[in-house]
């Protein structure tokens, strides 16, 4: 009795804990997350199969199993809500859940009855259990890889904008979004050196939604001035340092101001790769003159532009300008 309570009680912490830590990801990495939950149910699965094999570490191997399952059940749940958005294209969300459900159901029957007959044809045999158990689940995952790679998602996140605006300042033009799902990654970061398409990892150098407390005096200063001359429209403030861009966003700044700080932080971490220094006059000059036209494009391509798919922008700031005479506070 004991074990099993432990095994439930691992599961529903591993769930809370996991939101807790992931979250505000599960928006902007919908399709990663996607295909995390499906390997971690066959994990869960192996588990359960595992554990009456090593009867010493049975508790240990089943709350694994449970923490596994726990996991599946949040990042399922929350992604199949951002891909049925995705799919709605008539505002029709109810619909597209309901007929998902059905399918799934439909599907779900078809395979009990398979795994009943596989079941007849392997009962008292183990090796050929375990054969087709591994052969099935290596199968299921390839599947739900290939499905997820030809996920084709019209909303910007921070991968797909950098692919986006990178191709841009090459060529002037921009990639479709099934260009796009092509090139980005849809395994785990800590997997990103096996699944090397071609993305791009600009993004990784911006840091959007920084606390101002943890900015040092002279980075301060330096926003201050910025403030003052560069951003005296814009709702949020860069700060470049060591290769890295700090994003501070106003408490005012919407889904749209988010997304052109980001584009402008990308700009600028662009420029500096290329040239090194400081580039906030040149990313400013940029951003005036090529801003408008990127996100005209973007839209005649098929991407929605209202927002970024980001990590929720906890912190924010606020300042004022005095536009008469360049004065900041």
């Amino acid at each position: 009795m004991f074990q099993w309570f432990l095994r439930d009680l691992t599961g529903m912490l591993g769930g809370v804990l996991f939101t807790c830590y992931q979250g505000s990801n599960l928006d902007s990495n919908a399709k990663m997350w996607r295909l995390v939950a499906d390997l971690m149910n066959d994990l869960g699965m192996l588990m359960d199969l595992v554990s009456p094999l090593f009867p010493s570490a049975f508790v240990f191997i089943v709350c694994i199993g449970s923490l596994s399952r726990s996991f599946t059940g949040v990042a399922s749940g929350a992604t199949r809500a951002a891909l049925t958005q995705h799919f709605a294209l008539e505002n029709n969300a109810a619909d597209i859940a309901a007929k998902e459900g059905s399918q799934e159901t439909l599907a779900t029957m078809i395979g009990m009855a398979l795994g009943m007959l596989l079941a007849r044809l392997t009962i008292g045999h183990s090796f050929p259990i375990w054969i087709s158990f591994l052969s099935l689940t290596m199968f299921h995952m390839y599947a739900n890889y290939k499905a997820v790679c030809c996920l084709s998602l019209n909303t910007l996140n921070c991968e797909r904008c950098s692919i986006v605006l990178s191709h841009f300042l090459k060529t002037g033009q921009v990639l479709s979004p099934k260009k796009v799902s092509s090139m980005e990654h849809v395994l785990p970061l800590w997997m990103t050196s096996w699944n090397l398409k071609g993305g791009d990892s600009l993004y990784k150098q911006v840091r959007l939604g920084v606390r101002v407390s943890s900015l040092d005096s002279l980075a301060m200063v330096d926003l201050l001035q910025s403030a003052g001359s560069h951003y005296k429209k814009e709702k949020y403030l860069l700060q470049q340092k060591g290769g890295i861009i700090r994003i501070i966003t106003h408490k005012d700044s919407a889904g749209a101001d988010i997304l052109q700080s980001f584009i402008h932080a990308l700009v600028m971490a662009k420029l500096d790769d290329q040239d090194g220094g400081s580039m906030s006059s040149e990313g400013q000059s940029w951003m005036d003159k090529h801003y408008e036209v990127f996100v005209l494009k973007l839209q005649s391509s098929g991407w929605k532009t209202e927002r970024l798919l980001s990590s929720s922008v906890v912190w924010r700031a606020n300042w004022l300008v005095n536009y008469s005479d360049g004065k900041h506070d």
